[in-house]
């Protein structure tokens, strides 16, 4: 009888402490559940400090010329019949002389690639065969198109391998992006303004603004050549390939930059 007491004793107080434990637990757990349940209240949409809202959006356009033209000029070694290989170093001299003779500066060209991106390798393989035919590749950076004929009249056909533009883009193309979607956020609150009147309401603060987002627009911009008289059929068709051709001369496509914001207002 007397064990059947002192195990009694014994084994109560660690029932209450881990009743205790329990408890505690739950409460916790409840607390968080009750933050968790007012946090999510708070950020849950249409659930502002702010009985009435209106939900617009403000766009902005517009076009630019581009006034940077990449360009990318594959120049080859070639032999016509009965005469000497005419060296890529020549045909590398000639061209850097045509580029200076139309007002490009050196600063705006540099190589793209030679013989496929592999210097070393070209003058193994033409210790074994002298007759390989070497190759360079030049970016050239162009301010307008007019520029582009003056070169493209003065290239030697048999040493273009390929004439093509890249990229076009504006030099201030960050600048304009930054004024459409200052233009895009105050559309968005004139046009909150005047649908607030409509309704015989007051405008309140913005509640909500998010980044204006750029539509679908490419800085790489079609061209327009008809330079046949001075390429080779090859080029000519290569370019033509890439571009589209019209017998009126050469021009390019605008750049179209635009933006849309979504504003959230408050009403008085």
């Amino acid at each position: 009888m007397l064990l059947k007491i002192s195990t009694y004793y014994l084994i109560q107080p660690i029932k209450t402490k881990a009743m205790k434990k329990i408890t505690t637990l739950f409460a916790g757990i409840l607390l968080c559940n009750a933050l968790f349940a007012q946090s999510q209240s708070t950020t849950q949409p249409g659930c502002y400090p702010f009985p009435k809202t209106i939900s617009v959006t403000g766009s902005a356009e517009m076009e630019v010329v581009p006034d940077e033209i990449y360009v990318q000029v594959d120049l080859r070694e070639y032999k016509k019949r009965g005469e000497d290989k005419v060296d890529i170093e020549k045909i590398k001299d000639d061209f850097l002389g045509y580029c200076r003779s139309v007002g490009i500066s050196e600063s705006n060209i540099s190589v793209a690639s030679f013989d496929g991106y592999n210097m070393a390798n070209i003058w193994r393989r033409r210790k074994k065969d002298p007759e390989l035919l070497a190759s360079i590749s030049y970016q050239v950076k162009f301010s307008n198109t007019k520029i582009i004929d003056d070169l493209v009249n003065m290239l030697d056909d048999q040493a273009t391998n390929n004439f093509r533009i890249t990229k076009a883009t504006h030099s201030k193309i960050a600048d304009y992006r930054k004024q459409l979607k200052i233009q895009a956020v105050k559309a968005a609150k004139e046009k909150a303004l005047y649908l607030t009147e409509a309704v015989n309401e007051q405008l309140g603060q913005a509640v909500e603004i998010s980044e204006p987002q750029e539509s679908v627009s490419s800085d790489v911009i079609s061209a327009y050549y008809n330079n046949k008289s001075k390429m080779s059929n090859e080029v000519y068709d290569g370019l033509k390939g890439g571009y589209s051709v019209t017998d009126a001369g050469v021009d390019f496509r605008k750049i179209k930059l635009r933006f849309e914001v979504k504003a959230l207002y408050a009403l008085k």
